[in-house]
């Protein structure tokens, strides 16, 4: 691993894109934004359960994260995954906040207002396809209901599509509280947006990025993809180049799963278009040591940040956590999800919103709670969830710390999983030393298959749920 001129680690070079070594470990296999994954859910925790869960830690004295999933968007992008409804009917917008009140007046009824709300997120579908009285109008009830904290040491966060967003949106949201925002790029050019269905210049991108730190946002991401069809290094380096200069505080580059079986809009990716695997790692390779040049620090996986980043400083020091939005700094938060097909942790458990909005609509006005499947952690899920999370979040495990927490001896309890990651040692992915293990550079980008030996459900195969490929 070399250094460049800010200090920061530079991934470069054979030892990081070994294409044999790719080859032999590129699999298919979660993403750990949770754990156990969403195919361990099952219906026999409905919102019965859920209610009570809510009831039982009203009391405690850790903070709340929210998310809020606004399922719309105006226009299908191709290589989309994301549980959304397409349609350009905005007045479906409103029956659907109604459903929503009610499910938030349900949720706070149960949990009280005593926990401080310390991080928030929209998501979707596109949040923005609320208009601005609407959100002002969900703002208001949520602060209505939950007690935020009103300081921007808080993480309100909301992804936007610029191609729907005013000037005067951008200080709607900044008024109401949000402090970050995310952006879907993908890839500037024209040709490779015309074949995925996502047509949006770079003007009209700089326009929002401009007007929210006009307004006082603390911190802007920027998501891009990379496997797209008609991607080639040069064309996606042009892209980088105006991402550069645009400087935002985050960015995330995305691997494209290609899964038609699973999602419709992705057959009308022209596959014989798609960039050849070497050509989409010679991308990647790329795309990392030009960030990195940038002076952008390699969080892990896919995300990227400035040096004086939360995500950096929280990363350097130990306290870097990974949940449905991606990587966070929050914690130690219980997560309430509301909304269609919205998944929240609570109290030890996962719980999981109905997705058809007919199904969510019926159990919302039957009883406010539109729970449908969820997941209790044993004992030992909870051990292998914070094997994991430090895993994809620092590279390393320090034996002892897992000991001394669990009351485990760490060699003994893991003992096929570490003799199954010799193979990874010998292959140069990682390295064992006195306190633990440290994952290498050429391992980094495979961490998944890191966590995977981990993953007690994936090694009894309980999971049989197709998962996108690492690279």
């Amino acid at each position: 691993m070399q250094k460049n001129s800010q200090g920061t680690a530079r991934l470069g070079g054979a030892d990081l894109f070994d294409l044999d070594l790719i080859k032999k470990h590129d699999k298919a296999g979660p993403r750990y934004t949770s754990y156990p994954t969403a195919p361990m859910f099952h219906d026999g925790i409905g919102s019965a359960a859920y209610a009570e869960t809510l009831k039982c830690v009203a009391s405690d004295e850790t903070p709340l994260s929210l998310y809020i999933h606004i399922p719309f968007c105006n226009t299908v992008c191709y290589y989309c995954g994301c549980n959304k409804i397409v349609t350009k009917k905005y007045d479906r917008a409103q029956p659907y906040l109604d459903l929503l009140f009610q499910e938030i007046d349900k949720v706070a009824g149960l949990v009280g207002s005593a926990r401080l709300v310390t991080q928030l997120h929209f998501g979707g579908g596109t949040p923005t396809f609320l208009n601005d009285t609407q959100i002002r109008a969900l703002m208001g009830k949520l602060r209505e209901s939950f007690q935020f904290v009103d300081d921007d040491s808080a993480e309100y966060s909301i992804e936007m599509d610029p191609r729907e967003c005013t000037p005067e949106t951008v200080k709607t949201l900044r008024e109401v509280g949000f402090n970050r925002m995310s952006m879907g790029v993908q890839d500037f050019d024209p040709i490779v947006q015309k074949a995925v269905n996502r047509i949006q210049s770079k003007e009209v991108t700089l326009n929002v990025l401009n007007d929210a730190r006009r307004e006082g946002f603390k911190s802007m991401n920027i998501d891009l993809m990379y496997g797209l069809p008609h991607q080639t290094v040069e064309t996606f380096d042009a892209t980088l180049n105006q991402i550069i200069e645009f400087s935002p505080d985050r960015i995330a580059l995305f691997n494209y799963a290609h899964l038609p079986e699973m999602f419709m809009p992705q057959r009308r990716i022209d596959e014989s278009a798609m960039p050849s695997p070497q050509e989409k790692l010679n991308i990647l390779e790329h795309s990392i040591n030009k960030l990195i040049d940038a002076g952008y620090v390699f969080i892990g996986m896919d995300h990227f940040a400035k040096p004086d980043d939360e995500l950096t400083l929280a990363q350097q020091e130990g306290k870097l956590y990974r949940n449905f939005q991606g990587y966070s700094t929050q914690a130690d938060c219980d997560l309430i999800g509301l909304g269609l097909t919205s998944i929240g942790y609570v109290g030890g458990s996962f719980f999981q919103n109905q997705k058809e909005m007919d199904a969510y609509a019926a159990a919302i006005q039957e009883d406010g709670l539109a729970v449908f499947r969820g997941y209790t952690l044993s004992d030992e899920d909870h051990v292998r969830r914070a094997v994991i999370m430090r895993l994809m979040c620092d590279f390393a495990l320090d034996f002892s710390q897992f000991e001394q927490t669990f009351h485990i001896n760490f060699k003994e309890h893991f003992s096929d999983s570490l003799a199954d990651l010799r193979e990874m040692e010998s292959d140069g992915l990682l390295q064992f030393n006195e306190a633990g293990l440290e994952v290498l550079p050429a391992g980094r980008l495979m961490i998944r298959n890191v966590a995977m030996v981990f993953d007690e459900h994936l090694r009894q195969k309980a999971q049989k749920n197709q998962f996108s490929k690492v690279l």
